[in-house]
């Protein structure tokens, strides 16, 4: 590893100016290109303490044993050079590209005498028309075969071509009307390449002149009575409205743009682009990225731009390309662009209205590709074990850790806290395992307290098992025999006062009654204390894992740590990982385990954690949405959902049903006496509602107006959420 001082260039010697700079390794290997509006500035940057550095950048000056530079007049002149470069070295700490030159395209080969048309991969060629590209080969011959009665333009090989021109004698497409036969002279190379002219124009979303043309010809001979001819016209009107089918409109204005989202992870990045061209989507494309420098999302778009048309002139640019995100500074690729397509381009963020939820499409298609993408890399029997593998290297384990459990801790300002408890085994989701708890220790938000509770409770049943099913001897002493195994109520929670204290043993009352109902499972059934199905299969709390994983830092890992020592457990080893940095902490070391960023380990830990996350913030969210809806009714032990709506149904309104008396609510079916007198009871103690207001006219409106649902006002609008105050809200929720 180099020290970045031994080769960090002379005060003064770096010029203050527009340029590009590539790092070097002892090899003379290029490992990085970047550029920069001032090349001493950004240079600067790098050579400071490694303490404040990105790791991934602090990775790459210490692989470094030298620096250089080049200065250019402008900003755009940089941009051209950064990417001619990253092309020509493939540096190792450059954003990589995986995909893009396997995507079929509709070429179209304008450089020949008889342009063909045929399905294209791979670079690209000087004096060819390309149309996509498209996500499969088949999608572009279906396209194909039903253009061609339309506009029957050569297809063949250059052999087939040779060998029908030889003996005088057309393919099979050239006998069905689908080829314009060229090869036997049917047709000039001038009025074949005008037929060309006019399918290229036709793909590129010039399409209504085509059919206008088309249904004047067809109406000319129906009244000339050339039905044969106006049926054949039919028939080609019809095919080229099925090849329109086939790209729906998407943006009403015969707009041509093309649409970058981009979804992305602390280690990789998904791009998608779509191609739309005369308002309709006429391609698709996208690739998987990993993210080896430390970089933004702006960045990610220039980098994907730079991919997209590095290689491109004139009107393969589009006249606007809308992106999630603008690259810092934006004028220098806006004009980059600009001089690529030789007019101007709109380099913009879409606001509003369509392009804006076209992009939302987009990006869900990208958010998509990296699901399923790092689900494919899931599901490799080899990568999974060589995952394995290196977490138990890493964290020292004596075997690889088949079964991990992963937990999280979600709360919107401290209301509402819930933990989730997700499990893995060999490495793939098991969802029927996974659960859910309610933190009910304390009020208010503190993670490392829940993150004790939560740990405390799940291993507290694991030793109740363990008991009950007579794996320790009777009156042996096994773990956690100072702490109660027997107590399996799932309530009861750290003291207050004290969150590093074991909760006080329960009372045999206690231990058996069914009120513990915090525990929930993967479908919503509440856990009881009873450790078996009505199957008499054991509860899933009865399984250790070998690895437990914490969503956090020092501080969570060294609660569950401390809540498995409170229970004397011992066998189960602990790490935590930080989002942040993706750094991997263990129990009672002050450094973090820093796994390399290729390596299949931290993959499978950050995907463990993001399971963890997303199944907490998801119950959190269901937990607040509930409350928010809540109303009188719900406080009524024993009365579900069918009655509430029975009663809502029959009265009209929660005040008609406050008014009636019990002999009323008793004729409702399905309601008893004792049910009644429970519900004017509660009914009778609730505090009614304050009137609702309709914000439109600003009257205040009986509850008779309403639908009566509980804690509904179905006349007043939802508050609008602006894009702030959604970020906002977002950024609460943990």
């Amino acid at each position: 590893m180099a020290d970045p001082s031994s080769y960090r260039p002379r005060p003064g010697s770096i010029p203050d100016s527009p340029g590009v700079y590539r790092f070097r390794d002892e090899h003379r290997r290029v490992i990085y290109v970047g550029k920069a509006k001032s090349l001493r500035q950004r240079l600067a940057s790098y050579f400071q303490d490694l303490a404040n550095l990105h790791p991934r950048t602090r990775t790459m000056v210490t692989t470094a044993a030298s620096v250089e530079w080049t200065v250019v007049s402008t900003e755009v002149e940089a941009l051209q050079l950064e990417y001619s470069w990253i092309k020509e070295y493939d540096p190792r700490f450059n954003v990589k590209y995986r995909d893009d030159k396997s995507y079929p395209y509709l070429a179209v080969t304008m450089n020949e005498e008889f342009p063909r048309v045929q399905v294209m991969r791979g670079q690209k060629r000087k004096g060819v028309r390309y149309f996509g590209p498209y996500g499969h080969a088949w999608a572009i011959r279906d396209t194909v075969d039903l253009l061609l009665r339309v506009f029957p333009v050569r297809t063949c090989s250059a052999g087939v071509f040779k060998n029908a021109a030889r003996t005088g004698r057309p393919c099979l497409l050239g006998y069905i009307g689908k080829c314009s036969a060229p090869c036997v002279g049917r047709v000039t190379p001038e009025e074949h390449h005008e037929l060309a002219d006019e399918f290229c124009d036709f793909m590129a979303g010039r399409t209504g002149t085509y059919i206008r043309r088309l249904e004047r010809s067809m109406t000319e001979a129906a009244e000339d009575m050339e039905y044969e001819r106006a049926a054949r016209l039919r028939d080609d009107i019809e095919a080229l409205r099925k090849a329109m089918e086939k790209s729906a409109v998407v943006l009403a204005d015969a707009t041509d743009a093309d649409l970058v989202a981009v979804a992305e992870d602390e280690l990789e990045a998904a791009v998608q682009i779509f191609h739309v061209r005369g308002g309709r989507v006429r391609g698709q494309r996208g690739w998987v990225t990993d993210k080896v420098e430390e970089i933004t999302t702006g960045a990610l778009v220039e980098h994907a731009l730079q991919q997209l048309y590095g290689e491109e002139k004139g009107d393969a640019v589009p006249k606007e390309v809308l992106v999630p995100a603008l690259p810092d500074p934006v004028e220098p690729v806006q004009e980059w662009l600009t001089d690529r397509r030789g007019a101007g381009v709109s380099l913009r963020v879409p606001q509003r209205g369509d392009k804006k939820a076209l992009m939302e499409t987009v990006a869900r298609n990208a958010q998509q590709a990296l699901v399923l993408h790092k689900t494919k890399r899931a599901s490799d029997l080899t990568t999974r074990s060589r995952a394995l593998e290196e977490i138990a290297e890493a964290l020292d384990l004596d075997s690889a850790p088949l079964r991990i459990e992963c937990y999280d801790i979600s709360h919107l300002q401290g209301d509402d806290v819930v933990a989730s408890m997700v499990v893995f085994e060999d490495g793939l989701q098991r969802k029927s395992e996974y659960r859910r708890f309610q933190i009910r220790g304390f009020e208010g938000q503190d993670d490392v307290r829940s993150m004790h509770e939560v740990i405390t409770r799940r291993f507290r049943r694991y030793l109740a098992e363990k008991e009950r099913t007579g794996e320790w001897a009777d009156g042996g002493e096994g773990p956690g025999d100072a702490h109660h195994p027997a107590d399996t109520r799932t309530d009861t929670p750290a003291s207050p006062t004290s969150p590093t204290s074991p909760a006080p043993p329960a009372s045999p009352a206690a231990t058996t009654s069914p009120a513990a109902t915090d525990v929930i499972d993967a479908n919503g059934r509440a856990e009881t204390n009873g450790l078996t199905d009505e199957d008499g299969r054991p509860r899933k709390f009865a399984y250790p894992p070998q690895l437990v994983v914490v969503d956090g830092g020092q501080p969570q890992v060294a609660a569950a740590k401390r809540a498995l020592d409170e229970l004397g457990i011992d066998d189960i080893a602990v790490c935590g990982l930080a989002k942040r940095l993706e750094e991997v902490w263990v129990p009672d070391d002050d450094d973090p385990i820093v796994l390399p960023r290729t390596s299949e380990g931290l993959y499978l830990l950050q995907r463990v954690r993001d399971e963890a996350h997303r199944f907490a913030i998801t119950y959190q969210r269901a937990k607040r949405a509930k409350r928010f809806r809540s109303g009188p009714l719900d406080d009524v032990p024993g009365l579900g959902d069918t009655r509430k709506q029975a009663l809502i149904k029959h009265f009209g309104s929660v005040k008609r049903l406050r008014s009636a008396t019990i002999d009323q609510i008793c004729e409702i079916p399905g309601i008893g006496r004792k049910t009644a007198e429970t519900i004017v009871a509660a009914l009778a103690g609730a505090t009614p509602a304050g009137p609702a207001v309709n914000t439109a006219t600003g009257e205040i409106m009986e509850e008779d107006e309403q639908d009566g649902t509980p804690g509904t006002t179905p006349d007043a609008p939802e508050e609008p959420v602006t894009a702030g105050a959604a970020d906002e809200r977002r950024g609460q929720e943990r």
